[in-house]
């Protein structure tokens, strides 16, 4: 059954109340501009922070952490379900070669590693690529090729260090935690690209062309799958997006998801499991191509708390990231390298691909079902990645609203993620009231399939309460997030650091 925005289904409470929900729904966005770093630009002349210290943001995990605490959520309450989980889960998998559970090292690798990595896992990287996308191409990566490093935001990190005064495109929606980066880095002059559903969040590759030539844009972002839309670039887009860094651009792309690959609902009949994506497949010299490739054992392997990733790309640019890697981070954990070597093996590879795509499929299809039976159709269906954009727009207010549909699924003991976290605002330059973000949410269905079914149960309620009790009782009533051990602080005359504590946990 779907749900209407009047009539019989809701009940006529609904046209009641219908100039009056945007009203209600002001309070979830009233706790949301309440964190340091979430006001526009002009609203931080009078913030009373510490002395020389500005609170970038909170991103959407810290930020949905804090208000599900708010909530009474605990890492250690198995009641809550978590849709705003940005991890796979980690456990075993049918088919799926055994998790590893020992590792070994000698007393050397108890040493400082390489600020690039150990050359063992940087040559069976390279390896992994070659064997993969490379064969029969003249030009074949080597370990001068890659860098290791200790997790896909210190890859992105030191690869924003060493790119100079420049502009940087970038996408709406993409990945939240670009936004701080392209905030941080203020050498990255960000120029943004809005992506459009009724384009199914493709990438026009004419019109970043045209963006390269009238804007001058010198460096390109771009998750490949894309993060939340679960949208993805192949073939000959994909190509063409490579041939552009063979002019004067460098194209940086993020393919955590590269092994998360899906067929359309209702072709999985005609497709072949194993498949997996890279720019690398286009790459015609490994040195003189200007891109830029971010991957780990993070999403594609599912050992998110191993923190062992890795920059491709060519040796120039390795170097480089050596040195910002020396003040940056110091480098990736070294027994983990070690233990990081034996997986990367072609054939054990070819092996995980086909459980992961099997089980998240599977995942994949019984979500979407289950909201479909609610009347919540996904528009644009994920095809990679492990996330569903979901359009709220058919939903009555103040539900019709990310930041409120959050906040009520947390009463219902579920996480979701606000939409409006991925419009991504550097330096919060715009003002994101009338963000295109505002109606969505994002779902991951990374998490195991019983937490999956809590979630779904979750917001089944939020829509029966909306059938049985009207809208009325939605979009107020949030509790404050939880002020922790800093709650008996004081705050002092003149501000300081007492007083940006207050701010962060929303006193």
């Amino acid at each position: 059954m779907r749900l209407e925005q009047s009539g019989t289904l809701f009940g006529d409470e609904h046209e009641k109340i219908d100039t009056m929900g945007f009203e209600r729904g002001k309070e979830s966005g009233r706790i949301f501009r309440k964190y340091p770093g979430h006001e526009h630009k002009k609203a931080h002349a009078h913030e009373d922070n510490m002395p020389g210290i500005h609170a970038p943001g909170a991103t959407g995990v810290i930020y949905c952490t804090d208000r599900a605490m708010a909530h009474g959520f605990t890492y250690e309450d198995e009641s809550w379900a978590n849709f705003g989980q940005g991890a796979p889960e980690t456990g075993p998998l049918p088919d799926a070669p055994p998790r590893p559970d020992v590792v070994h090292f000698t007393p050397e690798n108890l040493e400082y590693g390489p600020t690039t990595g150990i050359t063992a896992l940087r040559e069976a990287v390279a390896n992994l690529y070659n064997v993969t996308y490379r064969k029969g191409m003249a030009s074949q990566y080597t370990a001068d090729n890659v860098c290791i490093v200790p997790g896909g935001r210190a890859g992105l990190t030191r690869v924003a260090a060493v790119v100079g005064d420049v502009y940087t495109g970038y996408q709406i929606p993409d990945y939240s935690a670009y936004s701080e980066m392209l905030s941080s880095f203020r050498r990255l002059i960000p120029v943004a690209t809005a992506l459009k559903s009724e384009d199914k969040y493709a990438l026009n590759i004419a019109r970043v062309e045209e963006d390269i030539n009238t804007q001058g844009l010198q460096v390109l972002l771009t998750s490949n799958p894309r993060n939340p839309t679960g949208q993805v670039i192949r073939g000959r887009d994909l190509e063409k997006l490579v041939e552009i860094s063979e002019g004067k651009t460098t194209v940086i792309l993020d393919e955590f998801y590269s092994w998360y690959l899906y067929p359309e609902p209702g072709k999985e009949a005609e497709y072949e499991l194993g498949q997996s994506i890279s720019a690398a497949s286009y790459v015609k010299d490994v040195n003189e191509d200007h891109v830029v490739i971010v991957d780990g054992l993070t999403k594609n392997f599912r050992l998110p708390g191993w923190r062992i990733c890795w920059v491709i790309g060519p040796s120039s640019l390795i170097e480089a990231l050596s040195q910002s890697g020396s003040y940056l981070d110091g480098g990736a954990n070294h027994p983990l390298q070690v233990a990081a070597i034996p997986l990367l093996n072609p054939d054990h590879v070819a092996k995980e691909k086909v459980a992961l795509q099997k089980h998240f499929l599977m995942k994949r299809n019984h979500v979407l079902d289950r909201l479909q039976k609610m009347g919540l159709k996904v528009d644009v269906p994920p095809l990679a990645t492990f996330y569903l954009w979901l359009d709220l727009s058919s939903l009555p207010q103040p539900l019709d609203n990310g930041l409120t549909f959050f906040e009520e699924c947390l009463k219902e003991k579920t996480i979701v993620v606000p939409g409006i976290f991925f419009d991504l605002n550097p330096s919060h330059r715009r003002d994101l009231f009338k963000s295109p973000c505002h109606h969505f949410v994002r779902l991951s269905f990374g998490p195991p399939l019983a937490q999956l079914e809590k979630g779904l149960d979750a917001i089944e309620r939020v829509l029966a309460k909306a059938r049985t009790q009207g809208m009325s009782v939605f979009g107020h009533s949030f509790p404050s997030s939880p002020a922790k051990t800093f709650k008996a602080l004081p705050r002092q005359a003149g501000g300081g650091v007492k007083s940006l504590i207050s701010q962060v946990v929303g006193q």
